[in-house]
């Protein structure tokens, strides 16, 4: 499956077969985000958010892949990831994209 922020495929014509997203939501557990709350007092990066993004885009992702499969898709183009804030310590993650058939 060719994955592409871009729009087209050089040198390629696709037919396309429509939009696909896949998304979760994502919590650390509630004593990391504890710690996560006194990180925030002395600064620096918190770690422990950033692998639950990384793996909430790796979910959101393999989602959208599946279902572009589904419609029997060579590529995903115009990829787009969104993300917002569910509460305290959770997150939404989205991608969505254009699948498409390479002809």
């Amino acid at each position: 499956m060719i994955l592409s922020a871009s729009e087209n495929l050089e040198g390629k014509q696709v037919q396309v077969l429509g939009l696909v997203e896949g998304s979760t939501v994502q919590t650390v557990n509630a004593f990391r985000d504890i710690g996560a709350s006194f990180k925030t007092l002395v600064g620096g990066e918190i770690v422990k958010y950033n692998e639950m993004m990384e793996k909430a885009r790796e979910l959101a992702k393999s989602r959208m892949v599946a279902k572009a499969e589904a419609l029997g898709a060579d590529a995903v183009l115009s990829i787009r990831y969104s993300s917002s804030s569910i509460m305290q310590g959770a997150a939404e993650v989205l991608v969505y994209g254009t699948a498409v058939k390479i002809i």
